[in-house]
């Protein structure tokens, strides 16, 4: 009798155990379905569809372990390659924040600008802005972000002498057990860095030791945005390369074909 109680107590165990399991792979693969609509939305702009090819949105996304819940965090969005995929996706049940870089300067207004336009006219869901730059580090209440992210920013903040500022910011925003994802053009190992990253490339060992410093362990990278075409050399640093070409008709074929610039992409996680 006792044996059949230990065989009945397993079975409902591991009966329990499966339905969790597949729970659990039902949510993950309603996850993965919501993130592949976000991003096959016929409202993102024709220029930023064109570009998925080379920057893999779906994988990227995934490999950082976005759910539709989180408090999401995306600095410097640009011209919102991301955004169009973030406020959407994360409407309904997550929390999206977008840190802007500081107003008073054209560029980052005019970039504010054009994104927030973009951002109603798509009717891409709600999200809060913060701001991120010299003097200004909140870019949400410590300790209530799920994820950060930052896709080739890094630079900038290099180039404008606060990158472990910007850092420890996501350090300070992050829950415990938080995660920092950050894509960025790489650099050659065999050339020291230039503390300023003026040609807009960064060392993958060197990016690994910003974050170190503020605090994060690093996880795991991905080659999803590699290009071994890229050789770094170029006359006017990554922006030689699509989709600035910088040179205009000069050599265009021949930047083309490379490609846009090599690019590593790290994932990093606040300490529990």
């Amino acid at each position: 009798m006792l044996n059949l109680r230990v065989r009945l107590l397993c079975a409902v165990g591991l009966i329990t155990v499966m339905g969790c399991a597949a729970e659990s792979a039902a949510s993950a693969a309603s996850a993965d379905a919501a993130l592949a609509a976000a991003v096959a939305s016929p409202t993102r702009s024709p220029s930023a569809v064109a570009r998925d090819k080379v920057r893999h949105p779906v994988e990227e996304l995934t490999f950082f372990g976005l759910t539709p819940k989180m408090s999401v965090v995306e600095l410097w969005p640009g011209g919102g390659y991301w955004t169009e995929i973030l406020a959407p996706y994360l409407a309904s049940s997550g929390h999206y924040i977008i840190a802007l870089p500081p107003s008073g300067s054209a560029e980052g207004d005019t970039q504010a600008a054009r994104l927030k336009a973009r951002l109603g006219a798509q009717n891409s869901g709600h999200f809060q802005e913060t701001v991120l730059g010299a003097g200004h580090f909140e870019i949400a209440p410590p300790g209530s972000a799920d994820l950060v992210l930052t896709f080739r920013n890094l630079h900038n903040w290099m180039d404008d002498g606060y990158a472990d500022q910007a850092l420890a910011a996501c350090f300070t925003a992050l829950k415990p057990g938080g995660i920092l994802g950050i894509e960025e053009h790489r650099g050659r190992n065999d050339v020291p860095q230039d503390p300023k990253a003026k040609n807009g490339y960064v060392r993958q060992d060197y990016a690994i030791a910003l974050a170190k410093k503020a605090g994060f362990i690093l996880l795991g990278s991905s080659e999803i945005n590699a290009n071994p075409r890229d050789t770094k050399d170029w006359v006017d640093g990554v922006w030689t390369l699509p989709p600035s070409l910088s040179q205009g008709e000069k050599d265009r074929a021949k930047y083309i074909a490379v490609g846009e610039a090599d690019n590593f992409v790290l994932k990093f996680q606040k300490p529990h």
